[in-house]
């Protein structure tokens, strides 16, 4: 009796781990891209800029 409380308490830990969507992976570092010149709407010219991915 005792084994099966532990086995189903594990299996509901493992089951919560699961769905947490928590990340392992550690995120990558920022990384400054230029985007170029554009038109956006309605007819303004967005100059361009750094931004941060």
């Amino acid at each position: 009796m005792r084994r099966r409380t532990l086995f189903t308490a594990l299996l509901l830990v493992a089951a919560a781990l699961s769905l947490t969507g928590c990340v392992v992976v550690p995120a990558h570092p920022a990384v400054r891209v230029w985007v170029p010149g554009h038109w956006a709407a309605p007819h303004v010219w967005v100059e361009g800029h750094w931004r941060y991915r």
